[in-house]
């Protein structure tokens, strides 16, 4: 009777641990909860930490100088810029009344030079110009035959709005996130009578013709050996409020391609990567699974991501947090070597990280096999060991192949116009809106990394495109664009 009375104790005793075990588990994963929910509504929102990133930030005399002449030179380009600007002359003559001299009191001046010239650089707004195209006719004196001046160039037939407008309506969205409406009030300011019905059947118009071309960026896209990828958030609007909707982006070299879908399903990685191969550089989104298989595409990590599960987790476990922190200043610190070395993408770099890179990721592995377990799984910490090490094959891709990024920031650089613009239009109309804004999105966005001004490229290339072969659809992509224009 005493044993069973001591067994059923030992038995008791054992739940209640286990119990006070989980309720500790939920206490510091509510705790970090907490903690983060403050810093977030408290707290500027930074993930900086000193004097961690101190360490990265410093340069040596050498490195300065050598920014010192990296800034002079982009004032330099910066003065052949504003050099290169249409230039209006405005001669200011002496007036009759200056013409009288102090010394001898006389009348009689001569033009000395060419005067005293200032320069002033001024805005003006901007301005809907009404052309009034009048194509001339001939006859022959025989009286048998007419001839008309060749028609103009118009996005559509029968439109009354030029390329130029089409260009600014599209560049205005896609590339300063300013939604109609504020476009709408902008030109009422300015003087142009434009209401916001207009300006999206502009905008609207421009995807339809555009849409030969967006096709082709996804084509390079999905034939590209190195693609990065991910994918935000962005509303639809339905009746009596909104619905989730997804904006994805896929970047190989210059060409960003944006892409929306109304779920975050596997389907949208398959619709762009198909079954072609290479490397994916993404996160750790599930989405992603079914395009990086051993057959398609090597599925490549990112740093950054593992960083911010690790900063995460300074505010319950900070020394560990730091270290594994400290971990990965490491690795950044082997790249912005090969930056400063000029070999970034080269053998050399890939030398550099076998180097360095590799001892620092064994270390940090071994770390975090010592460390997994020791932290609740529900916990920050915890989290953020199981995250890394299950996407350890993943992150460590990057020290076999120096055309690999440490991180996919290139990525989450593309997606901040989409948060600019789902923060300034707050959603999309329709879901046929939403594939609309992707389209002229990727076109504005290759742009602009290709160092082309979006607005001389829609100006020309909506009203070449209907006339253009098909099979030569490649010239107008914004990189082979450039080219023609020089």
């Amino acid at each position: 009777m005493q044993n069973e009375l001591l067994r059923q104790l030992t038995e008791t005793i054992a739940r209640q641990n286990e119990l006070i075990e989980k309720l500790q588990e939920t206490i510091q994963s509510q705790n970090a909860e907490l903690a983060a929910l403050r810093k977030l509504i408290f707290e500027r929102k930074s993930e900086k930490i000193e004097p961690v990133e101190k360490a990265i930030r410093k340069t040596s005399k050498k490195d300065k100088a050598q920014k010192n002449k990296e800034t002079q030179a982009k004032r330099a380009k910066k003065r052949e810029e504003k050099a290169e600007l249409p230039e209006v002359e405005i001669i200011h003559e002496v007036q009759d009344g200056q013409l009288k001299c102090p010394s001898c009191g006389g009348s009689n001046y001569s033009e000395l030079g060419e005067g005293q010239v200032s320069i002033e650089f001024e805005f003006i707004p901007a301005q809907l110009v009404k052309r009034r195209h009048v194509r001339k006719k001939k006859a022959c004196k025989c009286g048998g035959h007419v001839v008309t001046a060749p028609n103009i160039a118009r996005v559509t037939e029968g439109t009354h709005y030029g390329p130029g407008l089409h260009a600014h309506v599209v560049v205005q969205k896609c590339a300063d996130s300013i939604p109609l409406y504020r476009q709408e009030k902008i030109l009422k300011r300015a003087g142009v009578p434009l209401n916001r019905s207009t300006l999206k059947d502009l905008f609207h118009r421009c995807a339809e013709l555009l849409k030969p071309i967006y096709d082709r960026m996804k084509n390079h896209v999905a034939c590209s050996e190195y693609v990065n990828a991910d994918e935000t958030a962005i509303n639809i609007q339905k009746k009596g409020g909104c619905k989730k909707g997804w904006m994805w982006t896929f970047i190989a070299d210059s060409t960003l391609v944006f892409v929306f879908s109304t779920s975050r399903s596997r389907e949208t990685p398959e619709q762009v990567l198909g079954n072609t191969k290479g490397k994916l550089q993404v996160d750790g989104y599930g989405g992603y699974n079914s395009v990086s298989v051993p057959e398609g595409r090597e599925r490549v990590g990112c740093i950054a991501h593992v960083r911010r599960k690790f900063f995460e987790a300074v505010h319950t476990e900070p020394n560990d947090a730091r270290h594994a922190l400290e971990q990965i200043l490491e690795l950044y610190r082997v790249e912005y070597k090969a930056v400063e070395l000029r070999i970034v993408g080269e053998d050399a770099h890939l030398e550099l990280r076998k180097q360095f890179s590799v001892q620092i990721m064994g270390r940090w592995e071994e770390w975090l096999l010592e460390k997994n377990g020791l932290h609740p799984p529900k916990s920050p910490m915890g989290k953020a060991i199981q995250y890394t090490l299950k996407n350890w094959k993943s992150l460590i891709c990057f020290l076999g192949d120096a055309k690999l990024s440490l991180d996919n920031n290139i990525s989450e650089r593309a997606l901040r116009t989409i948060a600019l613009g789902r923060k300034n239009f707050l959603f999309v109309g329709n879901e046929k809106a939403g594939r609309n804004l992707a389209m002229l999105q990727s076109i504005v966005a290759t742009c602009e990394a290709n160092g082309i001004n979006p607005q001389s490229y829609l100006t020309d290339v909506l009203t070449r495109i209907k006339t253009h072969p098909s099979e030569d659809i490649e010239d107008l992509l914004p990189q082979n664009w450039a080219s023609t224009q020089k």
